[in-house]
């Protein structure tokens, strides 16, 4: 289960360590001209200690320059580590931020909404839809039964769960986690089936069969269900 303020404690204190382990020379490079930049002035700086570093016969000194190119390889491979951390760091702010965000939109636990956003992600689908789809199915009670039978967040039913799972039980699909990724990987094939959001979310709600057969007779089977979930939905993936 996630913990918001340690969590946030966890990665301020994440990238306040990584600043500190930043030399002065290095901190200055980040601040004027940004990480890659850097880099890329360093490859060119050390680029210039190749064969021109060598001295000659007629210098009497002997310098090579080799303790210099030592030192740019050493800063620009600190670098590198240095921005590998810090898009971690980004991505875990930004991963922060949208759970955070469901959890206050929805007036969920930061838990639950972490729960479903994560189920999203593994199965290729926009949490905005996944959150939007839960909050109409079940409206976030993980018990919660309709008189078809579905239940769950998601609101499945057994015969639809038993497609993806044979073992699957009812009681096992009361399960929030079992029940989002059974939920969300039938969402995700009928969007790859349909192409298209509100045809997806109709065979979701009908069902496949039910919908081909309403479109092959002609009926309409918008019954309010798809345009409640996309109603001011811009789709984002």
């Amino acid at each position: 289960m996630i913990d918001i303020r340690r969590l946030t404690r966890a990665v301020s204190g994440r990238l306040g360590a990584t600043w500190q382990r930043l030399s002065t020379t290095q901190r200055l490079m980040l601040r004027g001209i940004g990480i890659v930049g850097a880099v890329l002035a360093l490859g060119g700086l050390a680029g210039m200690w190749g064969p021109r570093a060598v001295a000659s016969a007629d210098d009497g000194l002997g310098y090579t320059g080799t303790a210099i190119r030592s030192q740019f390889g050493l800063l620009r491979q600190s670098l590198d580590t240095t921005a590998g951390e810090l898009e971690i760091t980004r991505i875990e702010l930004r991963r922060l931020e949208a759970i955070v965000g469901f959890s206050k939109r929805y007036a969920i636990p930061a838990d639950m909404a972490e729960l479903v956003y994560e189920a999203a992600l593994k199965q290729g689908l926009d949490p905005e839809l996944a959150f939007r789809l839960v909050k109409l199915e079940s409206g976030f009670r993980p018990l919660a039964t309709s008189h078809a039978r579905a239940v769950g967040l998601a609101q499945v039913q057994l015969a639809t769960a038993r497609y993806y799972d044979e073992t699957i039980t009812v009681d096992r699909l009361y399960d929030p986690e079992t029940n989002l990724r059974i939920g969300f990987q039938f969402l995700r094939d009928l969007l790859n089936a349909y192409g298209d959001v509100e045809l997806a979310l109709l065979a979701y709600n009908w069902g496949p069969t039910r919908l081909k057969e309403m479109l092959a007779q002609g009926r309409n089977p918008r019954n309010g269900y798809a345009s409640s979930i996309m109603d001011g939905y811009v789709g984002t993936w």
